[in-house]
């Protein structure tokens, strides 16, 4: 008589998981457990280990030591494509799909249905997708090409690829940064019908809103090993954030009061014909500006418009009270400006080179020689300091930022704008997808800047960072300022309501 399975065994079970690569221990010793119908949040700082692990069972990385068991057999991957055979699937915070294929390609790709003839079978193929789509309650047809989808509808393709072929393991990594609230509710939706369907999901996100909404069960890293699991119904966010850095967080926005000099930006009337209208504000030495609105609302496109990356059309801006013509980047720069953009990856660095050359990226012309060449002892030197100032860590200062966590590479990008020695800088989601002990640490360096002079753009969708870091907030909806609040006057409630259309 055929035995059972034991209901309560996990549907994958890591035991004395281990990595390392030169100079790093990137794991050692993890387990990790997760159970069909349940979600469980993998907690840690950036370099904690959390994209080891899951390149160890998407097959990715090999591990050096350690035993993954799926439905209670012992297995290992060699290729992805044999971790996707197993049933596991990982969803990321950027898609990772074809733009220029339909829908349905980028579903069945890997294992398109074929006709007996052994060609693709299209209708088939389609109608399959429109099964799949239609459970997902998606919005769009499977013929569609990806490249028109917005990025939430991405994530549905990706999920629909999951359901294609039965993935029985779901990883979600940051799935959620790039989302509006309706958005995030969709997809929250969709995870709840996985769980209904017996998935078992790993659920990856440093928003502990998000983890006590979705989770049922949580896992922590530090520092590559496992420091503790148990019910999300049996804890805090606390002792989460206590599990996670090794120590509490009192005061994770450590803004201090800094002497509010003159003003160092007026914009008056700064328009683009199909993004933003009438921006007008100023902006004094030592303050921190915050901005804030709904996905739309026009903020990061009216900052790319002060600093040239694109061309207002009507508008002017003034610097210590004189016109500022800025029609390029370069304008804006010698002008004393400087933009951390909200993409670090695509928009703020190039990952494949070294934290010394990143750094100089933007001020190549004060490391080079009387030749025009780089002048390497120069340039390593600003880089250490930069580099030591802001505590990256990393194991030299030729490290590629994609040997970095997140926080580190995001201390990088606003080292590189530093070394411009700018006077007014814009920060566009600082803090986006890193922990909250880099968040920490990047409030910190935002207060000890304003101290120091700098006049600060703090573009935020995070409520309670807007609130704990700005002086004043400026608050914009559908492509123009609504309101400008005093820090005194603000509340989460105000800032949602002027930002959605209505009154504070």
């Amino acid at each position: 008589m055929p035995v059972r399975p034991d209901p309560t065994e996990p549907v994958l079970a890591l035991t004395g998981l281990s990595k390392r690569f030169p100079g790093v221990r990137a794991l050692h010793g993890v387990h990790l457990a997760l159970h069909a119908g349940e979600t469980t949040a993998l907690l840690g700082e950036n370099g904690a280990g959390k994209s080891t692990l899951v390149k160890i069972l998407t097959g990715l990385y090999t591990p050096d030591a350690g035993a993954i068991r799926v439905g209670g057999v012992e297995r290992s991957f060699a290729t992805p494509r044999e971790a996707w055979a197993a049933g596991i699937t990982a969803i990321h915070q950027e898609p990772t799909m074809f733009d220029e294929l339909s829908v349905a390609e980028n579903i069945f790709m890997g294992h398109m249905p074929v006709t007996s003839r052994r060609l693709i079978d299209w209708t088939r193929m389609r109608e399959r997708t429109r099964q799949l789509l239609d459970r997902l309650e998606a919005d769009f047809a499977p013929d569609t090409p990806l490249k028109r989808l917005g990025v939430a509808q991405k994530h549905m393709v990706e999920i629909a690829r999951a359901l294609s072929h039965d993935a029985r393991i779901v990883i979600m990594d940051e799935p959620t940064a790039a989302l509006s609230a309706r958005e995030i509710d969709d997809l929250f939706r969709i995870v709840a019908d996985l769980k209904r369907q017996g998935r078992a999901i790993l659920f990856i996100s440093h928003k502990f809103d998000e983890i006590f909404r979705i989770a049922d069960r949580w896992t922590c890293l530090r520092d590559g090993t496992h420091v503790g699991e148990g019910l999300i119904a049996d804890t805090s966010e606390a002792e989460l954030v206590r599990r996670m850095v090794g120590r509490s967080i009192d005061q994770v926005f450590p803004k201090r009061s800094v002497a509010i000099g003159k003003p160092m930006l007026e914009v008056e009337g700064l328009a683009n014909a199909t993004e933003y209208a009438d921006i007008s504000f100023r902006l004094h030495e030592g303050e921190i500006l915050g901005f804030y609105g709904l996905v739309g609302a026009g903020r990061s496109e009216a900052m790319q418009g002060l600093m040239g990356i694109t061309r207002p059309s009507r508008g002017r801006i003034l610097i210590d009270g004189k016109e500022a013509r800025i029609a390029v980047p370069a304008d804006a720069i010698a002008a004393g400006m400087a933009y951390v953009p909200e993409d670090r990856q695509s928009q703020g660095a190039v990952t494949q080179l070294g934290i010394r050359e990143n750094i100089s990226l933007a001020s190549l012309g004060t490391v080079a020689g009387g030749t025009g060449f780089i002048d390497y002892v120069r340039e390593l030197g600003r880089a250490r300091k930069l580099g030591t100032d802001l505590a990256v860590k990393a194991a030299h200062w030729d490290q590629k930022l994609t040997e970095l966590s997140g926080g580190n590479q995001q201390k990088v990008v606003i080292a590189k704008w530093l070394a411009t020695e700018p006077r007014i800088l814009i920060l566009d989601e600082p803090t986006k997808g890193i922990d909250i002990g880099s968040k920490a640490a990047v409030h910190s360096i935002m207060v000890d800047l304003a101290a120091a002079g700098l006049a600060i753009i703090l573009v935020s969708s995070e409520l309670p960072e807007v609130l704990g870091m700005s002086d004043r907030i400026v608050v914009m909806s559908e492509g123009r300022i609504a309101r400008i609040f005093d820090h005194a006057e603000a509340t989460p409630e105000a800032l949602v309501s002027v930002a959605a259309g209505g009154a504070a």
